[in-house]
């Protein structure tokens, strides 16, 4: 088990997300960032979809109640286990009573926490992921307990060797791969030119429900009957401005569905934050 100490910004528990519930409403949910959280479960041998703590722009504190090993991936930023300075994308043990600490995220805003065989908090309809309405609470707090597998280590080094070394962090691009929505052909060629070759910078209206983009590119009065959207689905709003639907969106939309990201592109837009800039690459499925 964890204890929260301090919880940070915004601190979720997350896996791969709900399937097979979106005709009741219910949203996929899951990890924003699906990279660097499988990339953390990888490094510990975990199934993929072994429930992460998913940690945004400011980290929390948090004890540890017992044994295990962990891994941190995606977003940098100082991040310290007891005194010593840590580092992402390697296998670290940790003992009962070590205290790890989180600090501002530097580049990228979400950073993902595994433990050996993954958090075993409540699942509801299939899923660990927190989301409001579904489950109890929709992020973690101070004097949240949260349960693991006690993992029994036989020394305390804590670095353990196993890691990945990148040269550049996979989202350290402002390209997004697209691929055509179902109302890309809802506007002309020109239009939607003029929406793909546009520079987009992020609002500060950004969750993990959906970005929006500051730019008005293509004011218009179109519309469509309500319709099935996904993650990463790209609408076009009557001013003119682009809203990029995320993992916790609603399931239908009635906004013309002009593009739709890569799940690749969903990541890197997820360690993007406001003021950021970012264009997009058409690409054919």
């Amino acid at each position: 088990m964890i204890k929260v100490l301090q919880s940070g910004l915004f601190t979720t528990i997350q896996d791969t997300g709900r399937f097979g519930f979106r005709n009741y409403g219910v949203p996929n949910g899951g990890v924003m960032d699906s990279i660097s959280a499988s990339l953390a479960n990888s490094l510990l041998n975990n199934h993929l979809d072994d429930a992460v703590l998913e940690i945004t722009l400011i980290g929390p504190k948090i004890e540890f109640l017992h044994s295990s090993i962990i891994a941190i991936t995606g977003a940098t930023s100082l991040i310290y286990l007891n005194a010593d300075l840590i580092r992402l994308n390697k296998v670290y043990t940790v003992a009962k009573g070590d205290i790890l600490s989180f600090g501002v995220s530097i580049v990228g805003v979400r950073t993902y926490l595994a433990v050996k065989n993954g958090f075993k908090s409540i699942k509801i309809l299939n899923s660990r992921s927190l989301f409001q309405e579904i489950t109890p609470e929709i992020n973690c707090k101070k004097g949240s307990i949260i349960p693991f597998d006690e993992f029994k280590i036989e020394n305390n080094n804590h670095l353990v060797n196993s890691q990945i070394v990148f040269k550049k962090l996979f989202f350290e691009t402002s390209i997004l791969e697209v691929y055509k929505g179902p109302d890309f052909n809802l506007f002309s060629s020109s239009e939607m030119n003029k929406i793909i070759k546009a520079f987009y910078t992020i609002s500060v209206k950004n969750s993990r429900m959906g970005y929006y983009f500051n730019e008005a590119v293509l004011p218009h009065s179109k519309s469509i009957i309500t319709n099935p959207v996904l993650p990463g689905t790209i609408q076009l709003i009557p001013s003119g401005n682009l809203i990029v639907l995320m993992k916790d969106a609603q399931t239908t939309g009635g906004y013309p569905r002009v593009l739709q990201l890569s799940e690749r592109s969903i990541c890197i837009l997820a360690q993007k934050g406001a003021g950021e800039s970012i264009s997009f690459k058409l690409t054919e499925i």
